[in-house]
């Protein structure tokens, strides 16, 4: 570490221009190149995956984006001539609109179905020429602009589905730049130096950026979401920020220790540095933890998010140090630099909050535990009811057109009509058809089944599907039942005696399917990321207790934060107030991806806080002092750090983007909880009350492990000079007395 730091700073400009070239290098091959994402939630082998299977291969013409325009009337009916007259022409130009490729209005000879009992509330369903993934934005909202110019008086017309959700994209830049001002407000008032403040910012832009065009580029050589950039840049701003103001204090105290520039610059890269690259690899390996569960939804995801972090270390040791460099003394304040040429160096002793509230915990470690554990056991209880399944359009902002489009069909025409259940089935002779033939009736007389359509083949026969109509909504616990009832009771007696193949498809489930899948391969994922991290941590830390109270520290932060995402989320806690739309299950998928970014930024604070705690232990030999001076010293920056990052991840709930929200407010409460409850209070009253067991090893263990340093002692002894000095070998060192070991308690 302290080579490349030496070399960064030796090469400042060389430094900067590479990071430079290579931020604007990655956005112009992304520009070119475009990004190609896909939300491919099924699962080979599935039954909804069996049924998609099927369709495409059957039905060629299918794979078109469907999108519905409905529209609402309060005065006359949708049957008014001028009403009629006014969509009729409305449908015409939207079939002409580029990309469209057919137009099914209610007034022709099938679209009775698509008008309401009550005469108010009509449809017509607009195919695209490709799929959602593959139609420009400006296509959609040329859609969205032609069909809402028939609006007047008394007649209401919203849009729904994939492509029109598409003119709904949430503005990311605004978010992201709220998170970053507040952040640099924090670290100004935290520095009080403008140009220490911008560093981390910088920094933490430049790696996101490269980043983030490197995730658009990745999408064109696998399954990447639509989300994965946005939760990159959530995390990577969050981590990135929070690295380069570890490295930066460090930098800093360095300075006002008497060490040169260049001198702190590369110690506080060879020191904290290290713990940086630690860090960082804990947040990688636990985002990699989801690899095995071999789903390439998710793997995507993985790559994606790992490669953010990855740049954002990079840059925090090697961007940064330039940087660094390039500023000089102007990292301090000038109050700082003013008293450094007055009096020189002084040994640094924690005073304030931080001395006194570690003193407190120490004294009083059973009471604040308790009450630790108490807090965080109250804010997972909501977890204990988590419903995965699938939130739409139903769940958008109450002001959404998509929002408002699929509540006129669900009071028009029943909330099934949002989410039709899709039995797909391959036919080899006439008893299969005849089978089948006879499915729809069965299925009508099915408990939960609103409506079934005809069967429809494809042109040599055999290939068929239908579609079923549920009364409840998609996202509801009764169509998931209706799933497993057609699954279990209808369509094996339907079957039966024949070649029939025939599978349920649909989006819920499709959900179904994929949370099934998730779920079952849970308790893998969980144990490899628990015991990769507990082998980290035991190869640095060299102790049995330390790990394991991070294992438990970690699932209580995942716990709780998933407690506090159902309330707001799935029993709707201010989720309207917030803009987030209304009540919905949570997505399958988050779970996983929570629970892999969740362990590895926990994993960082343990790193920090407990690295200074084993330091002071191997020169000590004393817990007590080791657990107090340990806090008193990181406690400030882990606080400063945290707050840095719960702004950061708050801002992206503004995004309108559900997903990203939920990630948001996960991401925002784990932080907090594990910074404010349980990196200072609940660890240090736990280590407090278990004394010298904290640092217990067995000898055989101890013997075959091999030793790593996260965070070594200063490289650079203490400088008795004033800057400006000529700095002279053997430099002597504080006094015991002065040092930080002697904190009040």
């Amino acid at each position: 570490m302290a080579a490349i730091a030496r070399w960064c700073i030796r090469h400042r400009l060389v430094a900067v221009l590479i990071w430079l070239a290579a931020l604007g290098g990655a956005a112009a091959a992304a520009g070119f190149a475009g990004s190609a994402y896909s939300n491919d939630y099924e699962v080979p082998g599935t039954e909804s995956g069996r049924a998609a299977e099927l369709l495409t291969r059957g039905f060629t013409d299918l794979g078109g984006d469907t999108d519905t325009v409905v529209w609402h009337t309060t005065g006359s009916t949708v049957r008014a001539a001028d009403v009629e007259q006014t969509m009729t022409r409305t449908l015409h130009a939207i079939e002409e609109l580029p990309g469209v490729g057919a137009v099914t209005g209610p007034y022709g000879a099938s679209g009775p179905g698509q008008i309401s009992e009550d005469g108010h509330t009509a449809y017509a369903a607009v195919t695209f020429d490709r799929p959602a993934d593959e139609i420009p934005a400006a296509q959609a909202q040329a859609l969205v602009d032609t069909a809402q110019a028939a609006e007047g008086d008394g007649l209401r017309v919203e849009l729904g589905g994939t492509a029109v959700a598409l003119t709904e994209a949430p503005f990311v830049h605004l978010t992201e730049g709220i998170g970053v001002v507040v952040a640099a407000v924090v670290l100004f008032l935290a520095f009080g130096s403008l140009a220490a403040s911008l560093l981390p910012i910088a920094t933490a832009l430049v790696s996101v950026g490269t980043a983030y065009a490197g995730i658009v580029l990745l999408g064109h050589l696998m399954t990447v979401a639509d989300f994965a950039p946005m939760l990159g840049m959530l995390i990577g701003l969050g981590v990135g920020i929070d690295y380069a103001l570890f490295i930066v204090t460090r930098h800093r105290r360095g300075l006002r220790r008497g060490m040169s520039v260049p001198e702190a610059a590369q110690n506080a890269v060879a020191t904290t540095g290290r713990a940086v690259v630690f860090a960082g690899a804990t947040v990688c390996i636990a985002l990699l933890g989801m690899l095995v569960l071999r789903l390439g939804f998710l793997n995507g995801v993985a790559i994606a998010a790992s490669l953010t972090v990855v740049l954002t270390v990079l840059a925090s040791v090697t961007l940064l140090p330039a940087l660094l460099s390039l500023i000089g003394m102007r990292a301090l304040s000038r109050r700082e630099r003013r008293q450094l040429a007055e009096h020189g160096p002084r040994p640094e002793t924690p005073t304030g909050f931080a001395a006194r509230w570690s003193a407190f915990v120490e004294h009083h470690p059973k009471l604040l535990g308790g009450i630790a554990a108490v807090v965080m056991a109250v804010l997972a209880l909501p977890a204990l009811g988590l419903h995965l399944g699938t939130s739409d359009q139903g769940n958008n902002p109450a002001t959404a057109t998509t929002r408002q489009a699929y509540d006129l069909l669900a009071d028009g025409f029943g909330p099934g009509v949002n989410g039709p259940l899709t039995i797909a089935a391959r036919l080899d002779g006439a008893d299969d058809r005849l089978a089948l033939d006879s499915l729809p009736e069965k299925l009508r007389t099915t408990e939960g089944v609103a409506s079934v359509s005809p069967v429809t083949y494809n042109g040599p026969g055999d290939t068929a599907f239908l579609t079923v109509v549920p009364d409840s909504s998609p996202q509801s616990q009764d169509t998931s039942e209706l799933v497993d009832r057609i699954r279990g009771d209808v369509l094996p007696p339907a079957k039966a005696d024949t070649s029939l193949e025939a599978h349920v498809g649909g989006v819920t489930a499709s959900y179904d399917d994929f949370a099934e899948i998730i779920v079952g391969k849970l308790p893998l994922f969980v144990g490899v990321v628990i015991g990769l991290g507990c082998l980290l941590l035991l190869l640095a830390f060299r102790s049995i207790g330390i790990p394991l109270k991070a294992a438990v520290m970690n699932v209580a932060a995942v716990a709780s934060s998933f407690g506090v995402v159902v309330a707001v989320f799935q029993w709707g806690w201010g989720s309207e107030l917030l803009g987030l739309g209304s009540a919905g299950p949570i997505e399958p998928f988050l779970p996983v991806i929570m629970v892999s970014v969740l362990f590895g930024l926990s994993m960082d604070y343990q790193v920090f806080l407990v690295g200074r705690m084993y330091e002071e232990w191997l020169e000590t030999g004393d817990n007590r002092r080791s657990v107090r001076v340990g806090l008193a010293e990181t406690g400030r920056v882990i606080n400063s750090a945290a707050v840095i990052m719960i702004s950061v991840f708050l801002a992206f709930v503004l995004s309108g983007d559900r997903v990203i929200a939920m990630f948001g407010i996960a991401l925002a409460t784990a932080v907090a909880l594990d910074a404010f409850v349980l990196r200072t209070l609940l660890v240090p009253a736990l280590m407090h009350m278990l004394g010298g067991a904290n640092w217990w090893l067995p000898g055989w263990l101890e013997k075959r492990l091999p030793r790593i340093s996260i965070e070594p002692p200063d490289r650079v002894p203490f400088r008795a000079k004033i800057p400006g000095a000529r700095a002279e070998e053997g430099a002597a060192r504080p006094k015991e007395e002065h040092g930080v070991r002697h904190i009040p308690g």
